[in-house]
Formats: C-alpha cells, structure tokens, sequence
C-alpha cells in the first residue's frame, strides 16, 4: 500500500480510489488516480507485501546488550509515575524516588549559576553586543562570566550552532591540558592529547570500538562495574573478564587477582587487551590508594594492557579520602622505575555530568590519551570524525568545569557557596543512608568515599529467596521490585553490576533532596523482614 502527500489517499483497491475520486469531484484526480493505481499494480503484481522487520534479522549483538540503569525496574517506576500522574491517590506514595541513576539535576541540584550566565550569552551573543552594560548593571550577568563568554565565543569562532573540529575546540583543549597540569602537579598535559567527548560514554565507545576484535579481545572490568562497559562489549562480541573487588576491605582491588585473569583469560587463547578502572567507584563509592594504582600500572606494563581511567567522580570526594589520578600516578612510576612503565598506554576520561555540575543532558566531557603511537590517536580522530563533533556547548561546559570562577573574580564567592552546598548536602545525605543501612537487619554497607552511590550487600531471608525464585526473578530484583511498589524508591539491583556469586547487592543514588525517603526505605526494609522472616 502506498500513502500519498496530498491528498492523504490509502491506495488499496481499485474502488477505493474511484470513490475518493468522486468524493474530489474531479476527473482530472479521477485519471491520476487510476494512473498511480496501474503503476503500484504492476510492481505488486500478485505478491503478498513483505513481512516487517523481526529479532532474528537483526545485530544479534545488539539484542545481547544490557543496561540495568534504564532496565526492568526503572521501566515499572515508569509506569506508576504514569499512573500517579492519571491518580495522585493510587498508589501507597504520592512521587518516584529516582534513585537508579546519577542524574542530579533531576533530583532537583541547582545548576551553577556561572555555568549558565556564560551558557546563556554563548546561545544568544546578540546580548553582549547590543545590551552588555544593561546585563552589568541590572546584576544580571557578572563582568566575569561576560568575559568569559566572549573569550569562549572567540574561540569557537562562529557559533554553538555550528560544528566545530571533531577533536574539538582547541581554545577549550587548552584550558583542559592546563587543568590536568595543575591537578598533576605540574606533571604537563598538552592540547593534542585532549579529545573533547559527547560526555564520557562516547570516550567508552570510541576506545572499545578500537580495541576489542571480537572473540579474539578480553576486556578486564571490575566486579560489581558500571553496566556501560559490559553493554559496549556486547556490542562488539568481545569478552569481559571480571576482576573482582574486595568487599570486606571497602572494595579495595586485589593485584594477584587480576594478574590471573589474564593469565587464564591467555591460557584459553583470549588477548587482554584492556583494563578498566572505575575510581572513584561506580556503583561501590569507594577511591582507591596510590599503592592500588600502582599495581595495576605494574600488570599493564608487565602484559601490554591498554589501561582506560574511568574518573568522572574526581570531584565527588569526602572527607578522609583522596583522589589520585592514574595519570599523574604514571608519570611517578615512569620517573621512579626508567624503563619499566615507558610503553604503558592510558586514557583519562572525565564528564561535566557528574561532580557538582550535574549537567547530564547537555553531554560534555573529554578523554586525555598517554602513551599511544600517533597512528592509534588517528584511528581515535577518525572516530570522532564519524560524529562530526561533540555538542559545542557540552565542550563550553567542560571549559566551565575545569576553569571555574578564581579567587578575585566578581562570580568567585557565590560559585564556592553554591558548590559547597552541593557537597555538603551529597555527603550528609550519603551519611544517613550508610548509617541507616548499618543500623538495620539483613544489611551490610561500606562507608562511601567517593562518587554518588552506595552498594549495599543485602543478606535475605531464605523465605524472600524462594518467593523471588517463584517469580522468576533474582533475588536482589525481588527486593528492589518490593521496595519501589511500596515506596517509589528506585534502585537497581546488583545484579545488573555484577556481584560475588551467592551474593545480593542493590545500587542506589543518595541524591534525592531530603531525608523523608531515607525513613521511607527504613520502614519498608523492617515491614519486608518481618514478612519473609525465616
């Protein structure tokens, strides 16, 4: 069948267009018609139309790909927002807690205001140059985020709205290289080592599509992981290799551990070709130890491991724990062992999703690649180049980010207030929840260091084990699935992450707004004991 522009005709019998043609009282549309409907008969002739599209005629790969973070459970969540929306009466809770992924703005996070006073002026630039003094001396605007907007629009050298180069602005690259040189202490990063990214996930894509060649190419991840890296291999029919993370020592890594993954990974003909670090750690929230980073750069050197750094948590910090960087943890070793570490190959990424810029929907990051040939970074450019750039403004974003307002800058003081409040309220929060975990049966939780999540071991009943069994789901999505029907908190359970086998872990956010959701969970958590009591 064929549908026309105009008139919107279904052609589908012959009398179903003389009839439309009389409806159109027109002979000449009554010809037309009859002419259209003779040229379709001809290529349909006798044949029946075509079947759609099934799964199995599909990238296979694809269907094998999982993401736990947008799964089951937050797909439920959906639906009950779309009923309370229909009756606000409906349900046991009048809102969705959600709590299954580090989206802060969502969760009510003010944007810094210097972020979108500059945002602001680089997507209509026609205020600076007809109304500058008036957005100065309304308050508007700060002399400094003006001034920042020009210098960032000048190195655009056009508009947001219009592509810039793939790597991406040099302007921008710049102030990054110039960050990470003074976050290293004084450890020199350069411009054309920085490719600015669609937020870290593309950084993720571009470096796995590189490196992975099927069935050949095992990846080490760390157990529990963030479910972007298992996905992405999926996609490209590589192997993971799970390198487990030590619960009981604040999910400390273990080197020997790692070291016979590879070796059994090579014993079954399989290359080890990567290795993953999360840190801070998403979902555990733990920051690991310079002596940590270390071993993992002696296996990489030792095996000719590419080492991708996942740091997108650098800023979410508390107290008593200190990030390090595996790049400036690098250039130590290299200086302190001549030789040994000179062929290890890192790449950094970073995202203006997470820290306290919350800003996930405007997709800004940048990957820092260290040690690689100059024939693996054009490989690299080639990627980027499919997508032609990253979003310009997500790149303004990252410039905003790692070169914040300074000292003696009119933005400097209400930009401290906001990002301290932010960082007070993540760390208060993650407090209450750990301390409430621990403080409840059948819950073990380790203290959170870093980043915006917790990942408590649940220790069920046997009796919730066998109900979850009965309805074909795992334990730990029993739990999560119970918890949200009677809260409308959503987490995710474990295992979408990965957990020791035997285990039951959930993953939860503690960016919510507030402390009355925190109760909630607790009374849900003592009602589902009491009834799944063995």
């Amino acid at each position: 069948m064929v549908l026309l522009a105009r008139p919107r005709i279904l052609l589908s019998s012959r009398r179903t267009l003389l009839q439309v043609a009389q409806r159109y009282k027109s002979a000449q549309t009554e010809a037309h018609l009859h002419h259209i409907h003779s040229k379709v008969s001809n290529v349909l002739g006798a044949v029946y139309p075509a079947e759609k599209l099934g799964l199995s005629e599909v990238n296979e790969n694809v269907l094998k790909a999982k993401y736990a973070v947008r799964g089951a459970i937050p797909m439920l969540a959906a639906e009950l927002n779309a009923k309370l929306k229909k009756d606000p009466h409906s349900l046991p809770f009048d809102n969705i807690v959600s709590a299954n992924i580090g989206n802060p703005q969502h969760l009510k996070q003010k944007p810094l205001t210097f972020y979108r006073q500059v945002l602001s002026l680089l997507q209509y630039p026609g205020l600076l140059e007809e109304n500058e003094q008036v957005l100065i001396d309304s308050k508007l605007y700060q002399k400094d985020a003006i001034a920042r907007a020009r210098r960032l629009l000048n190195d655009i050298g056009s508009s947001v709205g219009a592509y810039s180069t793939s790597q991406g602005i040099q302007g921008i690259r710049e102030t990054v290289a110039q960050f990470i040189t003074e976050r290293d202490g004084g450890e020199k990063a350069y411009a054309e080592d920085i490719f600015l990214t669609a937020g870290a996930s593309s950084a993720v894509s571009y470096l796995l599509s590189i490196l992975c060649k099927g069935q050949e190419t095992g990846v080490l991840i760390p157990i529990p992981q963030y479910p972007l890296y298992t996905a992405s291999l999926a996609l490209n029919n590589s192997h993971p290799l799970p390198y487990y993370l030590d619960e009981k020592s604040g999910w400390s890594t273990n080197p020997t551990e790692i070291e016979d993954v590879v070796n059994n990974a090579i014993e079954q003909n399989i290359k080890p070709s990567v290795l993953v670090v999360i840190n801070p750690g998403n979902p555990t929230g733990a920051v690991l130890s310079e002596e940590d980073i270390s071993q993992i750069f002696a296996i990489a050197a030792k095996y000719g491991i590419v080492v991708i750094a996942d740091e997108v948590y650098q800023e979410n910090v508390f107290d008593g724990a200190e990030f390090h960087s595996m790049k400036k943890i690098l250039r130590k070793l290299q200086k302190s062992n001549p030789g040994v570490f000179d062929n290890v190959q890192l790449a950094s990424l970073h995202s203006t999703s997470k820290g306290v810029s919350g800003e996930c929907g405007q997709r800004g990051g940048y990957m820092e690649i260290t040690g690689f040939n100059n024939d693996i970074r054009q490989v690299i450019l080639k990627l980027a180049s499919i997508s032609l750039c990253p979003v310009v403004t997500g790149q303004a974003l990252v410039d905003l980010m790692v070169s914040p307002p300074k000292p003696g800058d009119e933005s400097y003081e209400l930009d401290q207030q906001e990002r301290k409040s932010i960082h007070e309220a993540l760390a208060e929060r993650a407090g209450k929840l750990h301390a409430t975990f621990n403080s409840l049966e059948g819950i073990e939780c380790q203290k959170p260091e870093g980043a915006m999540y917790l990942f408590p071991r649940l220790l069920l009943p046997f009796k919730a084990i066998q109900s979850a069994e009965h309805e074909g789901m795992t334990p730990d999505a029993f739990y999560c699935k119970k918890l949200l029907e009677a809260t409308g908190i959503c987490t995710v359970p474990g295992s979408g992450f990965g957990q020791e086998p035997g285990t039951y872990h959930l993953r939860t956010t503690f960016l919510a707004p507030g402390t009355e959701w925190i109760e909630r969970w607790e009374n849900f958590h003592k009602a589902f004991y009491e009834e799944y009591r063995d």
